[in-house]
Formats: structure tokens, C-alpha cells, sequence
């Protein structure tokens, strides 16, 4: 199992740019495929950006790809979101997830995946 600790969360200006953190336990992160999503107010949660275990390989939807980028550090059992250029259409409840099964980085769906994090809120402002 792994337990996922999202961070990085606030408020920001439009244009401007937020990085997420996601810390997991336990001493296996390397074996996990790990993703970002996010879900706004009255919508369904939606996939951002998925990542392999070595973090070479990485998938972006094609909403934030050029803008987003998603990055681990299994030193650290740490994956990152960084975020740029920043549009109030961003604002959303952003998570991150991980699993054992996965090998593809272009898995999209939220069933897929067996952990996640609590969230943490992005808001940007116009």
C-alpha cells in the first residue's frame, strides 16, 4: 500500500504558476506509475498528466500539455505538478494517484487507479 500526501495548493493570479507536491509512504514508491487529475465544482474528475516508475516516460492531456509538467523524485517518494501560465479554468481540487498495475503512462481513467491522495485546491484568479 502507499499513502499519498498532496501539497502546494493556493491561490493565484491568472498567468501565474503553482507547483504541487505529492509525498507517498512506504519504501516502494519507485514501483508505482503515478498521475495527476483534477476535478472542478460540478464536474467529473479528469486526468492531467500520468508518469512511469523511472519518470522518463511522461503523458500529458491535451489541455495543460505545453503548460503543466509532471516530474518524480523517487529519492524522495515525490512527484511533482508543475504548473504555468496559469487560467481561472485551472481552478479546481487537484489530486494525485499511483499504481502498482499500471505500465502505461497514457492510462486516463480514475477507476484505474487504487491510491490517492486528499487533494489540494487550486484557485486562480482572472
Amino acid at each position: 500500500q502507499v499513502q499519498l500526501v498532496e501539497s502546494g495548493g493556493g491561490l493565484v493570479q491568472a498567468g501565474g504558476s503553482l507547483r504541487l507536491s505529492c509525498a507517498a509512504s512506504g519504501r516502494t514508491f519507485g514501483n508505482y506509475a503515478m498521475a495527476w487529475f483534477r476535478q472542478a465544482p460540478g464536474k467529473e474528475r479528469e486526468f492531467l498528466a500520468g508518469i512511469s516508475r523511472s519518470g522518463v516516460l511522461k503523458y500529458y492531456t491535451d489541455s495543460v500539455k505545453g503548460r503543466f509538467t509532471i516530474s518524480r523524485d523517487n529519492a524522495k517518494n515525490t512527484v511533482y505538478l508543475q504548473m504555468n501560465s496559469l487560467k481561472p479554468e485551472d481552478t479546481a481540487v487537484y489530486y494525485c494517484a499511483a499504481d502498482s498495475r499500471i505500465w502505461r503512462v497514457d492510462t486516463v481513467g480514475v477507476g484505474e487507479y487504487a491510491y490517492w491522495g486528499q487533494g489540494t485546491q487550486v484557485t486562480v484568479s482572472s
